[in-house]
């Protein structure tokens, strides 16, 4: 498994990943996430999920991104913004293996903790990042549950 930037060469296979469709309420498509990357470009982080030559998913992190500024400007955060798995992909560790990549993106800039956000319904993903060791840090996020690991 390993990360590729987005390019020219892949970026409509990018735009072609789909989750299951009872997932697609939990997870913005790609096309969002990249042109939130391109309005973000100083906190946006996107990758390409790869399995040798096959294209199985979407990652976007966050870094270094100012949390919540009115409140407290040094409050400055990284994590995961996007984890789109391709539908027939699912259940073969490549979301894992995404969350671990932003990670160790994250210690190789410093960071100590790395924030994700949930939707927090049946069938969402809130047990698999309780799984590798997010907690709900007791924030809401635009109705979603946010969680922090410690690195």
């Amino acid at each position: 498994m390993r990360l590729e930037p987005i390019t020219q060469e892949n970026y409509e296979a990018a735009l072609a990943l789909s989750v299951h469709p009872d997932q697609e309420d939990l997870v913005e498509p790609v096309v969002k996430s990249l042109a939130e990357a391109y309005v973000y470009p100083e906190y946006a982080w996107p990758r390409l999920i790869y399995d040798g030559d096959r294209l199985v998913g979407f990652l976007m992190a966050f870094l270094d991104i100012p949390w919540n500024p009115d409140r407290d400007p040094d409050d400055r955060r990284s994590g995961l913004w996007r984890l789109n798995i391709a539908a027939e992909a699912q259940g073969n560790g490549y979301g894992r293996f995404a969350v671990e990549a932003v990670c160790r993106e994250i210690r190789a800039r410093g960071g100590t903790h790395a924030y994700v956000t949930w939707e927090p319904r049946d069938g969402g993903p809130e047990p698999f990042y309780l799984r590798l060791g997010f907690r709900p840090t007791g924030e809401r996020s635009g109705g979603q549950t946010v969680g922090v690991l410690d690195l």
